[in-house]
């Protein structure tokens, strides 16, 4: 039976006990590890790139676009040489963009200062772009045998119960405690299994809500299995209030193509392509800045413009309010880009073969290409 709740957080376990949980964990692991491909293989390159896709993103969601990618890059020469857009192409509906452009300039960096072959130790790994802390305790570790730690979300959670710690879990002293517990633990045979036993864990049966605690190999170490308060930990700090943000995208439409335009290489969205547009002020009705601001953003005379709808995208820290119209041009209208660094005419669905946002994704299924968005999503999961 839980004994009654603490009313001080415990300063946790010693070093010599939290290195007990390291045997029932491995053979934990051992034996209900999910068999993810990229667990078949001890090629670094093979695992960076899983570790680079799977943050903030889904395993069921990954599998497919590690396997296509390896198919097309199979190795770090091959990434190196290749044309950034065929990369994003490989990447579209992966999001956070700026994960595939930090692999394609490692890769450049490792052809060209490493030999062609990645860092074998954390601190070589965390001098890549991309590559931070995580990334590089998990590819040091995992690839190259390393005792390497590495802190994410669900070792968070895991630490947080396990060692029983009340405190917000984001606040510095805290994740500090947090990469010390990782470090000790790592310690010791099969550092790689060990690391990917606490991601396990924490991502099936020591979730944040229903935990499954009578099946966890530890929960006899567990402080906040004994107190009782397995799912209020960790402690969060709330977050910061999002910051309203209003614009307008424009289907501008020419000879059956629409113009698709790519923001620059910094900043919000950085490098995606999208109807072409700019922000609004809070108060000012979109309709009546339409024609300006395209004129200014890509120097068009627009007619004919019609409201399509808004859609709403959530960033970090921001709500984006994104108004939709459709207009037409003249035949023989040029672009002159102001803001954007590139432009093409195209097919109003292959803008989503190009590296796009979920707002432009959005904008698009408001214009009516939905049909032929299912279609290529479909043949996408399927290929």
């Amino acid at each position: 039976m839980p004994r009654a709740k603490k009313t001080n957080p415990p300063s946790g376990p010693a070093a010599p006990e939290i290195r007990r949980i390291r045997i029932p964990l491995l053979r934990w692991y051992d034996a209900n590890r999910r068999d993810l491909p990229w667990r078949r293989t001890k090629d670094p390159y093979a695992i960076w790139i899983s570790e680079a896709m799977l943050q903030q993103t889904r395993v069921e969601t990954v599998i497919p676009y590690w396997e296509r990618f390896l198919e097309t890059f199979p190795d770090l020469a091959s990434l190196a040489r290749a044309d950034l857009d065929d990369v994003y192409a490989l990447w579209t509906g992966l999001g956070y963009y700026s994960r595939a452009r930090n692999l394609k300039h490692a890769a450049e960096t490792v052809v060209a200062e490493h030999d062609g072959h990645l860092p074998d130790t954390a601190e070589g790994l965390q001098e890549l772009k991309g590559i931070g802390r995580y990334t590089a305790g998990a590819v040091a570790s995992i690839a190259f045998d390393r005792e390497a730690p590495l802190v994410d979300g669900n070792v968070i959670r895991v630490f947080a119960r396990l060692v029983g710690i009340r405190e917000d879990s984001a606040a510095k002293t805290v994740v500090e405690r947090m990469w010390a517990i990782a470090t000790e633990l790592v310690k010791g045979s099969r550092p790689g299994d060990l690391n990917q036993a606490l991601m396990e864990l924490g991502a099936t049966l020591c979730t944040p809500r229903n935990p499954q605690c009578p099946s966890c190999p530890i929960r006899r170490h567990c402080d906040a299995f004994a107190v009782g308060d397995v799912e209020s930990l960790p402690i969060k700090r709330k977050k910061a209030k999002q910051t309203r943000l209003r614009a307008i995208a424009a289907s501008i439409e020419r000879n059956g193509k629409v113009l698709a335009v790519r923001r620059p290489e910094n900043g919000l969205m950085a490098g995606l392509w999208e109807l072409p547009g700019g922000e609004i002020g809070i108060a000012e009705e979109a309709k009546e800045r339409v024609a300006s601001i395209l004129a200014d953003a890509v120097g068009l005379e627009i007619r004919g413009i019609e409201a399509i709808g808004r859609v709403d995208h959530l960033f970090t820290h921001r709500r984006l309010e994104l108004e939709v119209f459709r207009c037409r041009v003249e035949k023989g209208a040029r672009v002159k880009r102001r803001g954007f660094v590139a432009h093409r005419w195209i097919r109003p669905a292959d803008l989503l073969d190009l590296a796009h946002s979920g707002s432009t994704r959005k904008a698009m299924t408001l214009l009516g290409v939905t049909d032929e968005i299912s279609a290529r999503a479909a043949w996408k999961a399927n290929a």
